[in-house]
């Protein structure tokens, strides 16, 4: 069996396509990337429970053991980006050179230009943005891909108030760290409501990107000032 797929190359994160590699790791990079937008495809064509991983794996031309060993559940297939966030935010928000918010724009920033050079890369604007908006519609619409998010967006919570402990002195399991952490991925769901609302407002990619990133930033505008008295060594 074999299908055509969308090229969803420019929404992943750019170190993901290492400069120098071997063959083994470029082959296995390529295999991945298959599985995942193989899948995605199937998803949004069929709906996620009507499509087997095996279906998958028979497009792709490798076994279902296979997929499993590159994604540890169905929903990984087409939740993948999620783990780049986390590894995203453990190295952002432990550089002490940037405020908190400021790396968690930083984040938020590089992926709407990774999802706006997407749409651009695309030969017809008016089916790319609705190819995007299914893929949301897809997520939102099964209750397993909405609790792996969620699952995913707790770890990411975790992550950023560990980070976040350890600038301060803190424990992760103080209330600033946690809810600092709470706070500043909050944002995240606000760049992807903002994105779903302005698709259809704006023109044209560059014009999207500038209307999303205002939006996050008067989210971030909010909980800038919070954020600035988490200061090391404060307890209650």
């Amino acid at each position: 069996m074999t299908m055509r797929t969308v090229d969803w190359t420019p929404l992943r994160p750019r170190d993901e396509e290492p400069v120098a590699e071997g063959l083994r790791e470029r082959k296995k990079r390529i295999l991945r990337r298959q599985l995942s937008d193989t899948a995605t495809e199937m998803f949004m064509e069929r709906g996620f429970d009507a499509v087997r991983v095996a279906e998958v794996a028979e497009a792709c031309g490798v076994s279902e053991k296979t997929v499993f060993n590159y994604f540890p559940t169905k929903e990984a297939l087409v939740l993948d980006l999620g783990e780049a966030t986390l590894v995203s935010l453990r190295t952002a928000l432990a550089d002490p050179n940037l405020h908190p918010v400021d790396a968690a724009l930083t984040i938020l920033s590089e992926e709407l230009a990774n999802i706006t050079s997407w749409l651009s890369a695309q030969n017809d604007p008016a089916e790319a943005r609705a190819m995007f908006l299914r893929f949301g519609m897809l997520i939102r619409s099964t209750p397993s891909l909405r609790a792996y998010q969620r699952d995913t967006a707790d770890r990411q919570v975790a992550v950023a108030a560990e980070v976040l402990a350890q600038r301060t002195g803190m424990s992760p399991d103080d209330p600033e760290p946690q809810i600092a952490a709470t706070a500043l991925l909050a944002l995240w769901p606000v760049q992807f409501r903002a994105l779903r609302r302005h698709l259809s407002l704006t023109q044209t990619p560059a014009e999207l990107h500038d209307a999303v990133n205002a939006d996050v930033r008067r989210a971030a505008h909010l909980i800038d000032t919070g954020l600035n008295s988490l200061t090391p060594g404060r307890r209650g």
